[in-house]
């Protein structure tokens, strides 16, 4: 490859300063901001709102809830055993684009981080002191608040996400449609994903997300208030609450504009240090044997009582028990399952379904229940062997929990310190990513849209959470959730029908066609010669890098300029690893053509004659990809005709998709 003019490498790419898919980001940013000041100007009528909504999806929609959570879990467990879990969330040569140690960080601090912070002394000792059936604290009672708390917290919970992820990655990665939740319903309702349906499909996401991330946050901020209280006296009270999420908010907003790799990433792998850190030591500093042996005991029983537990609706014995836990649960996990669900797609490009489904269903969870057994039956042994009150201190003030467990162990400052710093960090990771999820639903999965619309949406959760604490506390969040997530469950067993319809077109050899179109021209012709080179080269990243500035470039501008003669707006836009042709028709949405440089493993054999080179060094590849579901595409070493011909294939597709003249 030839190197690039110092013309061609100083070029940069304009950049839009807004990049948005209208109709999604206006209604949705409309609907929140309206949400937001309601709350804010009629706190009370607002909260008997959520009051009688709350009781109204209890009484009439608590079967839905109920029978679609067990059908998520079946279905992804059949994936996992099937033969689809063979099926790579890619082509067929891709790799994982994160180690295990980050893909793991990553899915603990997105899903459920805070939660655990919270509810990891206050569930188990709720549940202890008030079961739903029988007497409380007993050891009977004991045993099935850890039932419960892992319940609530286990596979159902991880089996809501991975429904939502393991779709968008599949049709994002393997299909090529952009990373939106309409995306997934390609194969129910074709085409018109990318009209009304579709963008009312990503607006109930970009809600449900809002209002997950902002339970969440609501959470946080009660916990890091109670954990200030406690180091430094400082007051419960909600103004200080209000400052505390401005605060918090404002370093989330700090990291959004760091992108995934360095903010997102870093703070996630020191969330699960300290998190590690502050488990062993509780284990550590505790009964470490009956906490071990429970452990092993706990999973044992909930693994007993899982299928009873699923469908159990206390329909003989009515109590506002189930309403108040299950249904909550079940209701705040759909909520944020756009939200982990995408964000959980986007780390996981390379990985098969199977590796998918099993990594993020088992993983976390025994993590997680570790996590409720260290902090949950140490709580509760405290409270059985009569040294702390801790069923007082949770039903008096349920956040400061956490708090009182560890002043009943050893150096309980430096532990309440960092579990306090933990919070805050897990409010960042969720307002951070929560941001960049619904940037990208918002943006029509924009490759590299403008920091400041990821700094919007992490100040409008911040917001969100804010008004909701006003509006009524813990009762307005558990609404807010619970009532989000109803449309959306509904969207999800869709979902489910349209991947398994998918899975099933490719498994018998007949590729799903994901444009409609008849008219597709035929493929780019090359040469034999360039087809040999391209099977036989191995280039690093200095000569792609070089290729996309002397090729790909000025081809792409090329096309530009003759759109901008059509009476177009093309956006030539140039990034570090890539560069991208996007051209915006209106309420049809934006044609979009990227190249950019990918990195694969080199055989051993490539490198054999390179001094200094290990088995593992990379070659990258130029890797094409349009607007219309086409499999990506090696475009390396093609002339600049034969880029131009290969971008305008695929306008082509994208103009017959939409009907376009």
């Amino acid at each position: 490859m030839s190197s690039p003019t110092p013309d061609q490498t100083g070029r940069a790419g304009r950049r839009s300063w807004i990049q948005v898919n209208p109709p999604v980001f206006a209604v949705s940013a409309v609907l929140i901001l309206a949400f937001a000041a309601a709350a804010a100007l009629f706190p009370r009528r607002v909260g008997s709102a959520f009051d009688a909504l709350q009781a109204g999806i209890v009484r009439d929609f608590g079967w839905f809830y109920i029978v679609a959570v067990a059908f998520f879990l079946m279905f992804v467990i059949f994936l996992m055993m099937s033969r689809y879990g063979d099926v790579k969330l890619g082509p067929d040569d891709s790799e994982p684009e994160y180690s295990y140690l980050s893909w793991f960080a990553m899915l603990f601090s997105a899903g459920m981080g805070i939660g655990l912070l919270f509810f990891g002394v206050a569930e188990p000792i709720q549940h202890y002191a008030q079961p739903p059936v029988g007497e409380g604290r007993t050891v009977e009672s004991a045993r099935q608040a850890m039932v419960l708390t892992f319940f609530h917290w286990g596979l159902h919970a991880w089996a809501i996400y991975i429904v939502v992820g393991l779709a968008l990655a599949y049709f994002a990665f393997r299909r090529g449609l952009p990373l939106t939740l309409r995306s997934s319903l390609f194969p129910l309702i074709g085409n018109r994903i990318h009209g009304p349906i579709g963008h009312g499909i990503d607006i109930f996401a970009v809600l449900g997300t809002m209002f997950g991330v902002a339970t969440s946050l609501g959470f946080g901020v009660l916990q890091v208030n109670a954990g200030f209280a406690h180091l430094f006296g400082l007051p419960v009270t909600p103004q200080v609450q209000i400052g505390l999420i401005a605060a918090i908010t404002g370093l989330a907003t700090l990291s959004a504009g760091t992108g995934l790799n360095k903010g997102v990433k870093r703070l996630s792998e020191l969330n699960i240090i300290l998190a590690i850190a502050l488990l062993l030591f509780v284990l550590a500093a505790g009964s470490t044997v009956f906490l071990l042996e429970a452990y092993v005991q706990n999973i044992g029983a909930y693994l007993g009582a899982v299928v009873q537990r699923t469908f159990r609706m206390y329909a003989y014995e009515p109590n506002a028990w189930l309403g108040n836990w299950t249904l909550f649960y079940w209701g705040w996990w759909i909520s944020w399952s756009p939200f982990v669900g995408m964000f959980i797609a986007r780390i996981s490009r390379g990985r098969t379904i199977r590796e998918f489904v099993g990594g993020v269903l088992l993983v976390p969870v025994l993590f997680t229940f570790l996590w409720m057994t260290v902090f949950g039956n140490t709580s509760i042994a405290l409270d059985l062997g009569g040294a702390a009150p801790i069923v007082q201190t949770v039903a008096d003030n349920l956040p400061v929990a956490l708090f009182e467990v560890l002043e009943r162990l050893p150096f309980s400052l430096i532990t309440s310190g960092i579990a306090t710093l933990l919070v805050i960090t897990f409010f960042v990771t969720s307002a951070d990513s929560g941001a960049l999820v619904i940037d990208m639903i918002t943006s029509g999965a924009a490759p590299n849209p403008p920091v400041w619309q990821r700094v919007f949406w992490a100040s409008c959760a911040g917001l969100v959470a804010a008004v909701l604490l006003l509006a009524g506390g813990l009762q307005a969040l558990q609404t807010a959730a619970l009532a989000s997530a109803l449309p959306f469950a509904a969207i999800m067993l869709f979902i489910c029908y349209g991947l398994l319809r998918a899975l099933q077109t490719e498994s018998e050899g007949v590729p799903i066609d994901l444009s409609s179109r008849s008219n597709a021209t035929p493929e780019v012709e090359l040469s034999w010669q360039q087809r040999l080179a391209s099977i036989t080269s191995f280039y690093d990243l200095q000569e792609i890098a070089a290729f996309l500035g002397a090729t790909a470039r000025p081809a792409l501008d090329a096309v530009a300029a003759q759109f901008r003669e059509s009476g177009l707006a093309p956006d030539v836009i140039e990034g570090a690893d890539r560069i991208a042709l996007n051209v915006p028709h209106g309420e049809r949405d934006m044609f979009r053509y990227t190249i950019r440089a990918r990195s694969f493993r080199a055989p051993s054999f490539a490198w054999t004659e390179a001094d200094g080179k290990d088995a593992d060094s990379r070659h990258y590849r130029a890797i094409a990809s349009g607007s219309e579901g086409e499999q990506q595409h090696d475009v390396t070493g093609y002339t600049q005709e034969q880029l131009i011909n290969d971008l305008l294939k695929r306008y082509a597709m994208f103009r017959h998709a939409r009907r376009l003249p």
